[in-house]
C-alpha cells in the first residue's frame, strides 16, 4: 500500500499530459511485408495524414497487464483488464512527457516492477472513418494491421466489432485465429532478447 502511494503521489506531482479511461474494441490480423506497403500506399492515397513512431513498449511482470512506452516525444503508462488479444478491453492511460522518463523507470524498478518483455514497434498511425488503424512492424514479431475504436458502455462492443470487421471484408482481409496470436505471443515472450538483441534503445527512440 505504501509503494501504491508513493507511485500515486509521483504521478501526481509531475506534468501529465493526458488521461484516458475507456473500453478499447480492437481487431488485428497478421499481414506480410507486401500487404504493410500496399496498405500505407492504399492509405495514403486517400490523403490522410499518417504518423510514424517508433516505440519501446514494455510489459511488466504481475497479475495486472501493465505497460510502458517509451516514443522520441513522450512515455505512456498503460493497465489493461481482461486478457491480452480480447476483443475489448478496458484501459487506463496516463501520457507524460519524455522528460520523466529516467525518473519513471527509475520509480518503477524501487516500486517492484520487473520487465518482462519489450516491444520494438515502428508504428503508422492514422484514423480513417472514426477508427483508429496501426499498420506496425515490430522486430522480431512480425507485421500486423490493426483497427480500433473506443467505446465508454459496455452495451457498445459488439456494435464497434462489426464495424470493424466490415472495414476488414472491405479491404479483403481475413483475421488471424485467436489462437495463432497466442503462439506466436508466447514464442516472443520466450525468445524476444534473441529477436532484438542488435537493437540499440537509445538510437532507437532517438
Amino acid at each position: 500500500m505504501i509503494f501504491v502511494s508513493m507511485f500515486l503521489l509521483f504521478i501526481l506531482t509531475i506534468k501529465i499530459k493526458e488521461v484516458k479511461l475507456m473500453i478499447e474494441v480492437e481487431l488485428r490480423t497478421f499481414i506480410n511485408k507486401d500487404k504493410y506497403e500496399e496498405l500505407l500506399k492504399f492509405y495514403s492515397g486517400k490523403n490522410i495524414e499518417i504518423k510514424k513512431e517508433k516505440q519501446i513498449t514494455t510489459y511488466f511482470k504481475g497479475d495486472k497487464d501493465f505497460r510502458l512506452m517509451v516514443t522520441p516525444d513522450y512515455c505512456q503508462l498503460w493497465l489493461k483488464d481482461g486478457e491480452i488479444h480480447d476483443d475489448a478491453r478496458e484501459e487506463v492511460v496516463v501520457k507524460l512527457e519524455k522528460s520523466y522518463k529516467e525518473s519513471l523507470v527509475t520509480m518503477l524498478h524501487k516500486l517492484g516492477y520487473e520487465e518482462e518483455i519489450k516491444w520494438y514497434r515502428v508504428r503508422n498511425s492514422f484514423t480513417d472513418n472514426n477508427i483508429y488503424i496501426t499498420i506496425d512492424y515490430t522486430h522480431g514479431y512480425g507485421y500486423i494491421l490493426e483497427m480500433e475504436k473506443q467505446v465508454e458502455k459496455e452495451e457498445d462492443i459488439e456494435s464497434a466489432k462489426t464495424k470493424l470487421q466490415k472495414v476488414f471484408e472491405n479491404l479483403n482481409i481475413e483475421l488471424t485465429e485467436k489462437k495463432e496470436f497466442k503462439e506466436k505471443y508466447e514464442d516472443y515472450k520466450i525468445n524476444w532478447n534473441e529477436y532484438t538483441q542488435n537493437i540499440d534503445e537509445e538510437q532507437f527512440v532517438s
